[in-house]
């Protein structure tokens, strides 16, 4: 598996201030529809779902939503970055502003988790996330997260 076949290049955006994780849930929602024909209010019920279990801002300014849906067929991808960092509940207590949302079909099991540490491992490299904070053009974010594909586990 391959963030470009998670990712479309339609699914990536730089957006400036979100005042609030809802409004920020919302926004991932509206773009699931957008991008991937999904009901948005059955995508943002399922993101609030798994994050009252928990937040999923993993540190160092990401976070990574994930939720599973009904009637999705493949793993989905949307990747926000956020112009002004948002407070998140992460691990670390720092701010998020890399944001990348992995939606999966009910069934998918190992498929979702092998989306999630991919996400997560690709993340991870200070490399990559210096340079997604240095570009607000999708094309440009979309092409640095497809080209860092070939990041393995440390």
């Amino acid at each position: 598996m391959q963030l470009s076949e998670i990712l479309r290049p339609g699914a990536v955006r730089s957006l400036g201030q979100i005042s609030s994780k809802k409004r920020l849930f919302q926004e991932l929602a509206d773009l699931a529809q957008a991008e991937y024909r999904l009901n948005a209010s059955e995508v943002l019920d399922a993101l609030q779902e798994r994050e009252s279990l928990g937040p999923t801002g993993v540190g160092q300014g990401v976070a990574l939503p994930h939720a599973r849906l009904h009637g999705l067929d493949r793993v989905a991808g949307i990747f926000l970055r956020l112009e002004k960092p948002l407070d998140f509940d992460a691990v670390d207590r720092q701010p998020v502003d890399l944001v990348f949302a992995l939606l999966a079909p009910e069934s998918s099991g190992v498929d979702h988790l092998k989306a999630l540490a991919l996400v997560s491992r690709t993340l991870r490299d200070t490399d990559l996330r210096t340079k997604l904070r240095a570009n607000d053009d999708p094309v440009a974010l979309h092409a640095v997260l497809a080209a860092a594909q070939g990041i393995k586990a440390a």
